[in-house]
């Protein structure tokens, strides 16, 4: 793979994987990203030549060649580790699938809701902080590219999202990609373009982001030519 010439080096942090939010000591919320499509992402800034910061949550994954890792669980933890990173960095890839809510209070021990009878039980939540939008809203001139998850016709929530969240570029996929080595993803952009992909391989795709934040362009139109 072609090196990125030495006065471009980039420093990119990205993040991947989901976050778990404990109930108590043995169950968690969370869902079922894989964190491929970060660490993709990271392995393919490295190639070029770029300080590569990859901020994982708990996945089995090994950590690509050249990249520097640090785990985290909640999303907490990984809003506090994507600041510190950011700080000096030139690009953010927000590829993780940060938990939305977690439980209002952990328990220190089993939680034992069932010994009480009865067929349901309520579990309170709160929101977690947004990652994204917080880090994002001071970027000045560095480049954010977000990720948007959405089943059916997302084109529109991606939209409001990049425009909302302060992001430079937004990538919309679906569940399809999921655990999944290939992914047919959207790249919209703030002008409104937006270029598709489908069936790529997740590595392909990473190498076209990265090259994306290389060239600072806003015309997402010639990736995949």
């Amino acid at each position: 793979m072609k090196r990125a010439p030495a006065q471009r080096r980039l420093h990119f942090v990205v993040t991947a994987g989901p976050t778990r939010e404990y109930v108590d000591p043995v169950r968690y919320l969370s869902n079922v990203s894989s964190g491929r499509m970060g660490f993709e992402i990271a392995a393919a800034a490295a190639a070029r030549g770029h300080r590569a910061t990859l901020v994982a949550g708990p996945v089995k994954l090994d950590t690509p060649r050249g990249v520097e890792r640090i785990d985290v669980e909640s999303a907490r933890e990984m809003l506090a580790a994507v600041r510190r990173a950011f700080v000096a960095a030139d690009a953010l890839v927000m590829a993780a699938a940060v938990a939305d809510w977690r439980p209002k209070r952990r328990l220190a021990g089993k939680w034992r809701k069932k010994d009480a009878g009865g067929e349901s039980a309520v579990l309170e939540l709160v929101k977690n902080p947004d990652v994204l939008a917080t880090v994002a809203r001071r970027k000045g001139s560095r480049t954010v590219v977000a990720f948007a998850l959405e089943t059916g016709d997302g084109l529109r929530r991606a939209r409001r999202k990049l425009l909302k969240k302060n992001a430079d570029f937004i990538v919309l996929n679906d569940e399809t990609a999921l655990n999944a080595e290939r992914s047919s993803v959207t790249i919209l952009d703030r002008q409104g373009q937006a270029q598709r992909h489908v069936g790529r391989l997740k590595r392909e795709l990473a190498r076209r982001l990265v090259e994306l934040v290389e060239r600072g362009a806003l015309d997402v139109s010639t990736l995949g030519r």
